[in-house]
């Protein structure tokens, strides 16, 4: 019988490791590694573990484990190409930002936002497929909102909520 931080220690690595679409099937993979667990057990340690399901590019939902590296900052680079993969459509009211995402990759672009180190943006909120940033007081929501875009690829349209075109099934 292994431990739960054993077990914990398997699963973080099967997430990593293999596309886990289920509960049963990380069952089997932690059974084929000689780990029995029930699946409240399962269940359990993947709710301990902050799991999600993100959707990939084939339209599956998997599995992942954010990591939470607060020291590690995303380069540029990496938050552009999060932005232009994920943003959908991005609108601000005051201070607030508001970023719209395919459903289940909110966590991912707000992730690296968090990780980004922007001065204008104190931190950020996130749900299934919005979230909302909060930006710093010296700037304001508007000029956070443009460098977001900016970010993201997004136009401008007339209603001042910034769109990507054809963007992953929003409609703009």
């Amino acid at each position: 019988m292994s431990s739960k931080q054993e077990r914990q220690r398997a699963i973080t690595k099967l997430i990593a490791k293999d596309e886990v679409t289920s509960q049963p099937q990380l069952k089997k993979l932690l059974s084929a590694q000689g780990i029995e667990a029930t699946q409240a057990t399962v269940s359990r340690d993947l709710e301990e573990l902050g799991a999600v399901k993100v959707r990939v590019r084939n339209g599956d939902s998997i599995y992942a484990i954010p990591e939470f590296e607060p020291q590690r900052i995303a380069p540029t680079d990496q938050l552009r190409r999060v932005m232009g993969e994920w943003v959908a459509e991005i609108t601000c009211s005051g201070p607030i930002v508001v970023i719209r995402t395919p459903p289940g990759c909110a966590h991912v672009v707000a992730s690296a936002l968090d990780r980004s180190a922007l001065a204008s943006l104190i931190g950020t909120v996130a749900g299934d497929d919005t979230i909302l940033c909060v930006a710093a007081e010296s700037v304001g929501g508007s000029c956070l909102a443009q460098e977001l875009s900016e970010l993201a690829g997004l136009v401008t349209s007339p209603e001042t909520t910034l769109k990507k075109k054809g963007s992953h099934g929003v409609s703009t």
